[in-house]
């Protein structure tokens, strides 16, 4: 699937270099040299009698000061106080600031509805962070009622700015259909603009565009590409699926080691298909070494986080003794797990397990009831013919 809008608010910018106006450059230039050099009592020195005569530059610069506790102690109610001044002023970046305060209750009690009011005069001056803030404030529902329309205005005009979370949400609204209708060439364009300013979760998204053909012609190699420049920024559903890739060579020419070596760097993260994955590679040796031991390794990580396969395939190590000791009780422990979850599979091998005798003691009784419990789930879609089943196949690209 794709991945859903990024809508965190921004904060204010703390020391930024302001463009000062005419009076008091000198000052200026003397107070930021200062400032850049830690001589934060020289900055202050200069900046403050500029801020008292209504300089709005110096105004911001001694909000972020006692914002950070530069040179002063922090105190965040003359912070707001400074930045009120020069938003009262009309000073766009100053109104944004005030907006932050009242939406983080930073030196004021929070206060979504006056947050957004003091987003809305940044914003409509064109001050892309407010058209962006705006936007998350009716996308949530936060200050105003919620309105999706609204929030796609307002992402739009930061998006036409360059915005590149703006262009993902942009993306994302025409690719869902919310607040506008529902164009999937017009998503792959705005994925496309965020996803070249390095946005890994908009690069992901264009990959998926490009590997389901949507609002774009199908084009693995293309999909291959984007999944790169995601996965290489982190984005472990990226590493996953440039995984896939690999292993069954879609857009790339097939290579078990760098297979091995995108899911390692998923599961690594924590991810259980790539966990998983990983263990159905090493107990096949697809593209690898076979290493039974490993396999169970990956195997653990992944049912532990309750993946029903790298349950049953566990059980299935356990019975078998590959990889592990054989263990009649911890393969029906982990058929157990996975039976629990409805797969037919482990419920079959129970029951064969306890009719046979094979590993625990016979039982007839609890035989026949997981065989029938068996009967009720179905059939797995990879069974094999008989009833000692086999290690589970992959598992598809999540999308």
């Amino acid at each position: 699937m794709v991945e859903e809008k990024i809508v965190h608010l921004r904060t204010a910018a703390i020391g930024l270099l302001f463009a000062l106006t005419t009076v008091g450059i000198a000052h200026a230039s003397i107070g930021q040299d200062a400032y850049d050099r830690g001589d934060y009592k020289t900055a202050l020195n200069y900046w403050r009698p500029l801020a008292e005569k209504g300089d709005t530059a110096a105004q911001l610069k001694l909000g972020g000061m006692y914002e950070n506790g530069d040179g002063v102690e922090k105190d965040l109610t003359q912070a707001l106080s400074w930045y009120r001044k020069a938003a009262d002023q009309g000073d766009a970046e100053a109104q944004f600031d005030v907006g932050t305060m009242y939406d983080n209750g930073e030196g004021v009690t929070t206060n979504d509805a006056e947050a957004v009011v003091w987003y809305r005069k940044a914003a409509d001056q064109g001050y892309s962070d407010a058209e962006y803030n705006l936007a998350v404030m009716y996308d949530n529902g936060e200050g105003v009622p919620k309105d999706e329309a609204q929030a796609f205005v307002w992402y739009s005009k930061a998006a036409k700015q360059g915005d590149a979370d703006a262009e993902f949400n942009v993306g994302v609204m025409y690719d869902n259909g919310d607040g506008v209708s529902e164009d999937k060439a017009q998503a792959v364009e705005w994925y496309r603009k965020s996803a070249d300013q390095e946005n890994a979760d908009a690069q992901y998204n264009l990959a998926i565009m490009y590997d389901e053909g949507q609002g774009v012609a199908s084009d693995d190699e293309q999909a291959a590409v984007w999944y790169r420049k995601a996965a290489e920024q982190g984005k472990v559903e990226a590493q996953y699926n440039l995984a896939i890739m690999y292993r069954d060579g879609e857009g790339v020419t097939k290579d078990g080691g760098k297979a091995v070596e995108w899911f390692t760097k998923a599961a690594n993260q924590g991810d259980a298909d790539a966990q998983y994955n990983l263990g159905t590679m090493y107990a096949d040796g697809d593209g690898i070494d076979e290493d039974d031991a490993t396999a169970v390794t990956w195997f653990r990580k992944a049912a532990e986080q309750d993946d029903v396969a790298a349950e049953y395939n566990l059980g299935v190590m356990y019975r078998d003794g590959e990889g592990v000791p054989k263990s009649g009780a911890q393969a029906v422990e982990w058929f157990e797990k996975a039976a629990d979850q409805g797969y037919a599979d482990a419920a079959r091998n129970l029951a064969v397990m306890y009719r046979d005798g094979d590993g625990v003691t016979a039982d007839w009784a609890k035989s026949f009831e997981w065989f029938r419990r068996a009967k009720t789930m179905g059939r797995n879609d990879n069974d094999p013919a008989d009833e000692d089943d086999q290690p589970v196949g992959k598992k598809s690209i999540p999308i």
